[in-house]
């Protein structure tokens, strides 16, 4: 069977491969993943792999105790933010704090602002998903940390990467379409082989390939199955109100934060809601 358009051959494939330097998934986020997908976990045995790296030890207590959580009473261990947490909280916070280490050699600021603008983004995504009947509210914040987690690799990699982007940002182009003008890849296409590399699951990598595609929302369910799209009009609202919310320049345009809206079912009551919420997140520090 020949391959549709949105399709990547092999050969496409192995250029991008052979053109990046892809961080493999480490050990500790695999044994978390392992323990966190086992009908029953084990807790003690989770707190035990966060608690040896302090970055994914500070980000489970920072979390833990944090408004959305709803409590006023603050937990000083991992063994207690693990309990608070649960297990799909827990792995998130592995998996978002190692994500974050792999991605070196950057200057300070710049990573340090794009890893808060991208824990924003995946709070209020996964806020979002929370109030859409059979979304993940896991799977909507592991796809939002990782959707734009290939533009870190490819400033890293080519000189002049920072000024295309910054070039975008200005005129107001697509960055997957300038990408694939100066660059042998784009970061949908990398970004969804790092979370293969991760053993994340299919569906998230779909959704990161496709989530710049204007199309989108026209493509066959065997090319773009429903559950990714879905992953993509979440986080594409997210990414509005957000942009809303902080008085950015907003990059999802009106035509596609419409698609997402009409998707989800929103309404424009229920929009003004999330609108409120994402706010008060953000104003409550929980970033």
């Amino acid at each position: 069977m020949p391959l549709s358009s949105h399709e990547l051959s092999p050969e496409d494939l192995q250029k991008v491969i052979a053109t990046i330097d892809i961080p493999t998934c480490p050990r500790m986020v695999c044994d978390a993943m392992e323990e966190g997908q086992k009908d029953e976990p084990d807790l003690i045995r989770l707190a035990e792999i966060i608690g040896s790296d302090a970055g994914m030890s500070a980000s489970a207590l920072k979390l833990a105790n944090s408004p959305l959580f709803g409590t006023s009473s603050p937990v000083s261990s991992v063994r207690k933010a693990v309990e608070r947490l649960g297990t799909k909280n827990v792995v998130c916070v592995v998996v978002a704090s190692a994500l974050r280490a792999s991605v070196t050699g950057l200057p300070a600021a710049w990573i340090e602002q794009f890893w808060k603008r991208t824990t924003m983004l995946s709070l209020a995504s996964s806020m979002i998903a929370r109030r859409q009947y059979g979304i993940s509210a896991d799977a909507a914040y592991t796809y939002a940390l990782f959707h734009d987690a290939a533009i870190p690799l490819l400033m890293r990699r080519f000189p002049n990467y920072g000024e295309v982007l910054e070039k975008c940002r200005r005129e107001g182009i697509m960055l997957n379409v300038a990408e694939e003008q100066y660059f042998p890849c784009s970061h949908p296409v990398v970004g969804s082989l790092l979370v293969r590399n991760w053993g994340l699951p299919a569906i998230l990598g779909q959704a990161i390939r496709f989530h710049h595609e204007k199309d989108a929302y026209d493509l066959p369910d065997r090319t773009l199955p429903g559950g990714a799209l879905s992953l993509i009009a979440v986080t594409q609202v997210a990414e509005h109100l957000l942009s809303e919310v902080l008085d950015e320049d907003i990059e999802v345009g009106n035509d596609l934060f419409e698609r997402a809206l009409d998707f989800l079912g929103i309404s424009t009551d229920d929009l003004d809601e999330l609108r409120h919420r994402v706010a008060a997140a953000i104003e409550s520090g929980t970033s």
